[in-house]
């Protein structure tokens, strides 16, 4: 394989790891317009960065996959949208002790890697979403 050849392989997996991140900090930021945030916990929240990685309260992996997202006690309100469901390297989503009002969206039932879903001491209804009994690596359900 030639030098050229090689550096375009590279050029393409760099690019494919950036649109990842970016899809990530998409469905982050829709969040993050959906919630009233008082204390301003989102604020380094900044879609422009190329992924999330440096947000506070955001725990990537080593390859800049979003896996844990903290945000349990953060005075939060709104509701949560069903982009999360995109951040398919998901391993912690906590969310507890907030003002998190509305249904669980099915699409968290997309969360494949998911562990734990901490999301007691907030305001939803609804039932919770049949999508998440497929997910076989789910150990931890508050609600």
């Amino acid at each position: 394989m030639s030098v050229s050849a090689s550096l375009c392989l590279i050029l393409v997996f760099y690019r494919l790891s950036r649109v990842s991140s970016n899809a990530e900090g998409d469905a982050l930021n829709a969040l993050k317009t959906n919630l009233a945030d008082p204390n301003n916990v989102l604020q380094s929240w900044d879609p422009t960065l190329v992924n999330p990685c440096t947000w506070f309260h955001i725990t990537c992996s080593s390859d800049n996959f979003v896996t844990r997202v903290d945000l349990g006690n953060a005075n939060l309100s709104g509701q949560l949208v069903q982009q999360l469901g995109q951040l398919s390297y998901l391993q912690y989503l906590e969310l507890y002790s907030n003002n998190i009002s509305g249904r669980i969206p099915n699409e968290l039932g997309n969360l494949t890697s998911l562990v734990s879903l901490d999301l007691y001491l907030n305001n939803l209804n609804g039932p919770i979403p049949e999508t998440l009994g497929k997910l076989q690596k789910l150990r931890f359900l508050y609600g």
